[in-house]
């Protein structure tokens, strides 16, 4: 058996490319959706979020995806909300990756990374559409990448996603413009068809692989995963995220993300210290994202985490019925009480007027 091993540069970032970036690991944000209470886009809270999200140190954005709600696409607010974020995040010195999402049938995801690239975005996330076997999956994905380089995803059933064979995202992977796939089954044995896919397609030192299982982030950034096919062991790794979790409490993640870096380079504190935090962080991230209710007040926790700090004005989203599952309040009281180190409150304070302005 051989063992072979993918290792990012460190090229400086000033000099370095999207797809660059990209592979060295980021903190990308889900970015959500600042609504007024008459449900109109609140532009200035619009804005508010994206600065927040820069000054934290996220290196990328993901906007007009499932916490910024699926609901936007197929309407006139699509376009205004992918446009607000690409503007605002150009008043950085530095370069920020951004993510559009793209849904629907092949001719609507194709026209949404047009509109995407239009507007300078670097990438497409591309949600799986139910209507669609796995080989027409993969002809959709090689369609839009002819548009924009494509991050593959891999949704959890809960939110809309659907079971996904080994075999498909060996197929996904191979497709030359797919840079990276967002793996967000919530399901270890899922997690790892992606792995063994991106491995069997030859592509592991190609396709960036980020964690979007948010009940388990730390363990996938701090985890070698050594992949065996064919007789060749393959060691992969999640080089970052693109999670709904991290639409909160920004400037801790990103600490976290440096944090797993060193532990994934031989520093045992630090794997010490991030598999305690693990614990932490999926237990917040339970209240937050509603898990005893089948993720029903996902998006409305994430909402009440931001309007509790200042960035929004309030929980509301596009559907009037969509807000917390009952008992879902106080445990949001409880992990933010219990576990205060996760919060960035002083950061958000310090800045939020300077945001708002």
């Amino acid at each position: 058996m051989t063992r072979e091993t993918h290792v990012l540069g460190t090229v400086p970032e000033a000099q370095t490319s999207a797809r660059d970036l990209f592979r060295r690991g980021l903190v990308i944000p889900a970015h959500p959706l600042a609504l007024t209470e008459g449900r109109a886009l609140d532009e200035r809270r619009q804005r508010a979020l994206t600065r927040y999200y820069v000054e934290a140190g996220a290196g990328g954005l993901a906007v007009g995806v499932h916490t910024t709600q699926f609901a936007i696409h197929g309407t006139g607010m699509l376009a205004p909300v992918l446009e607000l974020a690409a503007e605002t995040a150009r008043e950085s010195d530095r370069e920020v990756l951004l993510v559009a999402g793209a849904t629907g049938p092949t001719a609507q995801a194709v026209a949404e990374a047009e509109l995407a690239r239009s507007l300078g975005y670097h990438m497409t996330l591309l949600s799986p559409y139910a209507e669609l076997g796995e080989d027409a999956l993969v002809e959709r994905a090689r369609a839009v990448g002819e548009v924009l380089p494509v991050i593959g995803f891999y949704l959890q059933p809960a939110v809309g996603g659907r079971p996904l064979s080994r075999d498909f995202w060996t197929r996904l992977a191979a497709v030359e413009s797919v840079v990276g796939v967002k793996v967000a089954p919530f399901d270890r044995y899922r997690t790892l068809d992606v792995l063994h896919g991106v491995v069997r397609a030859g592509r592991a030192s190609e396709v960036a692989l980020y964690t979007g299982n948010d009940d388990h982030i730390l363990a996938d950034l701090i985890t070698p995963h050594r992949v065996v096919v064919d007789g060749r062991e393959v060691e992969v790794e999640f080089v970052g995220g693109l999670l709904g979790q991290w639409a909160v409490w920004v400037r801790r993640a990103v600490e976290l993300l440096e944090e797993a870096k060193r532990a994934r380079a031989g520093d045992d504190s630090a794997v010490r210290r991030l598999l305690t935090l693990d614990g932490h962080l999926t237990d917040a991230n339970a209240a937050i994202f509603d898990t005893a209710n089948g993720f029903h007040g996902c998006i409305p926790g994430i909402h009440e985490v931001l309007r509790r700090q200042g960035l929004l004005a309030g929980r509301w989203c596009l559907d009037p019925a969509e807000d917390l599952s009952p008992g879902q309040l106080a445990e949001i009281d409880r992990v933010w009480a219990a576990y205060p180190w996760l919060r960035d409150d002083d950061f958000v304070a310090e800045g939020l007027s300077r945001w708002l302005a």
